[in-house]
């Protein structure tokens, strides 16, 4: 298996820290409102990528944070006059109900900043006492001239950075690439005590230390969005590498940009969407099938019209199951030669890069293999058994009962009511023994007419 890794710009050959195991840490949403559906794409790419390691044989141990405290949740909570904590409750509990909609399995562990303070406030003391911190009237500050390794994540060096976009301006930093661990509470503002005052932690620290407590100091993958390469993966990079001399993992992989009908979304551009205003739309396996269609480190471009090609195509994978028994499909044993061999340029695509784009091109090689009436029964059987184990693989087909007993509904209901006007119709000629029989018939199968003065009505019985 290779891997993109941003630290150094290569593809490199994947070799675990611990052999079988897959240490895997990717930076999970801030809370302070609904999240959009460009974060969406990174939560769903890191989903895949535990799942294909577990499909391989790994026993992954995966974590993704959720920070509970930060500036926009204060502002936030004043904008919705609330207590800090009630925002970031009411929106974390909103983006676990929008992930399980999108078929985004539960990381094995989920921590919360405000759960890991004492933490915290220790890891920033050592760097302080290591003379890689300082303080400055309650605020600590990391210095960046203090680590040699500072940029190495994201090519920056320290010369060039100036006060700009990403960098603040402070007059109380010694660099302006110095960046802080711990800010002094203004009046109002929610705080913890510390050796430094009553404050709050800066976000870069508390991911270093919920990644750490539950993965070690350094571990195998840190994930996230292109846009975190530069400050907050490098700013906690260096707290690691500071603490320890090591890099706090060893593989960086970060999914591109999402961008909407060919523009940066954006809240001023009036085309800022939120996973739960899509999901209201759009079926959650169309809009995995959207993200997982092009290569993670590509931009992508939202439109409309590709998550209803995504829907389509998503609708043909169910449609070559729809022949087979679930209970059939689920048998483990494949014998079939063409099917072992797509198998194998699955796993060659996923191998390379997560190349999940070429893997769902497997997909379909197998939903045309289950649908060809010249081949065996026996071999059209195993094509929809392996479309549907390597469909899991990637996030889809995971409740396959209920979107194909969708499939039937829609038809039943066209059938009973196609039923009721062959009744009406009886009735209407006064063939009353005909009008009997389908009522009779349609209840042997659990249907309820009930005529009334302006019609009949039916319903089905539970």
């Amino acid at each position: 298996m290779k891997l993109y890794n941003t630290r150094s710009r290569t593809k490199e050959e994947f070799v675990p820290l611990q052999e079988d195991q897959l240490r895997l840490y990717a930076c999970g949403p801030t809370v302070y409102n609904y999240f959009h559906i460009g974060n969406a794409r990174a939560f769903l790419f890191f989903d895949v990528v535990r799942r294909y390691f577990e499909y391989i044989g790994y026993k992954v141990t995966y974590v993704q944070n959720i920070t509970d405290i930060d500036d926009k949740i204060i502002e936030q909570a004043t904008e919705e006059n609330q207590d800090f904590q009630e925002v970031a409750q009411k929106y974390a509990a909103a983006f676990l109900e929008d992930c399980a909609h999108l078929g985004i399995g539960a990381p094995t562990h989920q921590p919360r900043a405000t759960q890991v303070m004492p933490e915290i406030i220790a890891l920033i003391k050592k760097l302080v006492d290591t003379n890689h911190a300082y303080e400055v009237d309650g605020d600590v500050y990391f210095a960046t001239t203090s680590l040699p390794e500072y940029g190495q994540l994201s090519g920056k060096k320290i010369d060039e950075q100036k006060t700009g976009a990403r960098v603040a301006e402070n007059m109380s930093k010694r660099h302006p690439a110095d960046f802080t661990l711990w800010k002094a509470s203004k009046p109002n503002e929610p705080f913890w005590s510390s050796p430094w005052g009553d404050g709050r932690p800066g976000w870069h620290t508390e991911c270093v230390v919920m990644s750490q407590n539950y993965l070690g100091e350094s571990f195998d993958i840190h994930g996230g969005g292109i846009d975190l390469v530069f400050p907050h993966h490098e700013n906690e990079n260096a707290q690691a590498m500071a603490l320890s001399g090591k890099p706090l993992a060893r593989y960086w992989m970060h999914n591109g940009f999402l961008n909407i009908d060919g523009e940066k979304m954006s809240k001023s551009l009036k085309n800022f969407f939120t996973a739960r205003d899509i999901l209201d739309e759009y079926d959650a396996e169309a809009i995995r099938f959207f993200f997982l269609s092009k290569h993670y480190r590509s931009p992508i471009d939202f439109t409309r019209e590709l998550i209803v090609e995504s829907d389509k195509a998503v609708d043909n994978f169910y449609k070559a199951l729809e022949a087979f028994e679930l209970d059939s499909l689920n048998v483990k044993e494949i014998r079939c030669p063409e099917c072992l061999r797509l198998e194998e340029d699955f796993r060659s695509c996923m191998d390379d890069d997560f190349n999940t784009a070429r893997a769902i091109a497997i997909l379909f090689d197998l939903t045309r293999l289950a649908k060809n009436s010249e081949s065996s029964a026996e071999n059209r059987l195993d094509a929809a058994r392996m479309l549907l184990k390597l469909g899991k693989v990637l996030g889809f087909f995971q409740h396959p009962e209920t979107r194909l007993s969708k499939q039937m509904p829609d038809l039943s209901k066209a059938l009973i009511e196609l039923m009721l006007s062959y009744r009406t119709q009886a009735r209407a000629e006064k063939n009353w023994a005909k009008s009997d029989q389908i009522r009779d018939d349609l209840k042997a199968l659990g249907i309820e007419i009930k005529d009334g003065p302006t019609g009949s009505t039916w319903d089905q019985r539970n």
